[in-house]
């Protein structure tokens, strides 16, 4: 092995999964660079358009697309001393044959295929590691819960001023549904809130690629409360300065939670399915179902109950910022790293 641990991340992203992956991984990768290692990312062209976006510096190598066939081939002519997996489509044959006895973490939410992995990194609020038995190695350590959500660092050093202002009156309403933003969500979201805010701003995140986006545009300039933010670098201060968010149920509801910040949340993906119920059933935030028939009633109507229930924004603000601190990939990589290190 190299002085410098070589860490090779495979990660999926595009229209149909969104970015998220990508983007957890590039929290962990520096994580593990602050720790000593160098992290190169398997670069197909929807991964890369998120690594020129938010990353342009990080280290990358080529691949034809996320699919597995052409991501092996591409992994084995990278030299690394571990692999992090972030890629719901890959299971145990793609981990063992792209790892070749190395190290390997993978990232996961579902705990539904064998996974060739030595340590499991599944943020899920109600995972159990049994959750992963029988689907992988007996040696795998399996780490799970909020704290160990990959948040980029800059949420947590933002914390205490997050705390320190919530529970007054709301003057700006974040809306986030994802860098992909799927089947146009963001647009019909933005439609359904404008009559009911009043005067509250409206902050609206989107990636350069969201269908919505020029719709939005147009919006945008015609309403001077909306704020168009694409492939935004400062969402820890949008979050901060936020009062009240319409979110995705994916990974960025812990960026959310480290600010306390009082949300409505949007499951977009099977993966996120467990997240959504969990933040529902302990009070953190309150659920739309994206498929249901009432959906844009159910949205204004819990919009319109936040905006005007103190008592309630300061629950869902407390009980969501007990859950996550932001400090996940810290974690996560020193326990990382110490395996890389001991199979030197």
């Amino acid at each position: 092995m190299s002085p410098e641990p070589r860490i090779l991340f495979v990660c999926n992203a595009g229209p149909a999964v969104g970015g998220g992956h990508v983007m957890r991984s590039l929290t962990l990768a520096g994580a593990l660079s602050d720790l000593g290692a160098t992290c190169t990312f398997l670069a197909p062209p929807s991964v890369a358009n998120v690594l020129d976006a938010f990353a342009p510096e990080a280290s990358r190598a080529p691949a034809a697309s996320t699919a597995p066939a052409d991501l092996a081939p591409a992994a084995v002519r990278v030299e690394a001393d571990a692999l992090v997996f972030d890629h719901y489509d890959l299971a145990a044959s793609d981990h063992d044959a792209m790892a070749g006895g190395r190290p390997v973490l993978v990232i996961d939410d579902l705990a539904d295929r064998p996974l060739g992995a030595d340590m499991v990194l599944d943020s899920g609020p109600a995972r159990r590691a049994m959750d992963y038995a029988g689907l992988v190695p007996a040696h795998a350590q399996v780490l799970t819960g909020p704290m160990t959500a990959p948040v980029r660092p800059e949420f947590a050093a933002l914390r205490p001023e997050a705390l320190a202002r919530r529970g007054g009156p709301v003057r700006r309403v974040q809306v986030a549904l994802g860098l992909t933003d799927v089947g146009g969500v963001t647009g019909r979201v933005v439609e359904a809130l404008r009559p009911v805010l009043g005067r509250v701003a409206l902050d609206v995140v989107v990636g350069g690629q969201a269908p919505s986006l020029e719709s939005l545009r147009r919006i945008a300039a015609a309403d001077s409360r909306v704020r168009l933010h694409v492939d935004a670098q400062d969402m820890a201060r949008l979050t901060l300065e936020a009062d009240l968010a319409v979110g995705a149920a994916g990974s960025t509801t812990w960026e959310r939670c480290v600010l306390g910040l009082p949300s409505v949340l949007i499951q977009l993906a099977r993966n996120q399915i467990q997240a959504a119920s969990f933040m529902k059933e302990t009070g953190a935030a309150l659920t739309i179902d994206l498929s249901s028939e009432s959906f844009m009633a159910d949205l204004t109507c819990a919009i319109q109950t936040l905006l005007a229930d103190d008592a309630l924004r300061a629950d869902l603000s407390a009980r969501s910022a007990a859950l996550c601190d932001g400090r996940g990939a810290e974690r996560v990589a020193a326990t990382f790293m110490a395996l890389v290190r001991s199979r030197a």
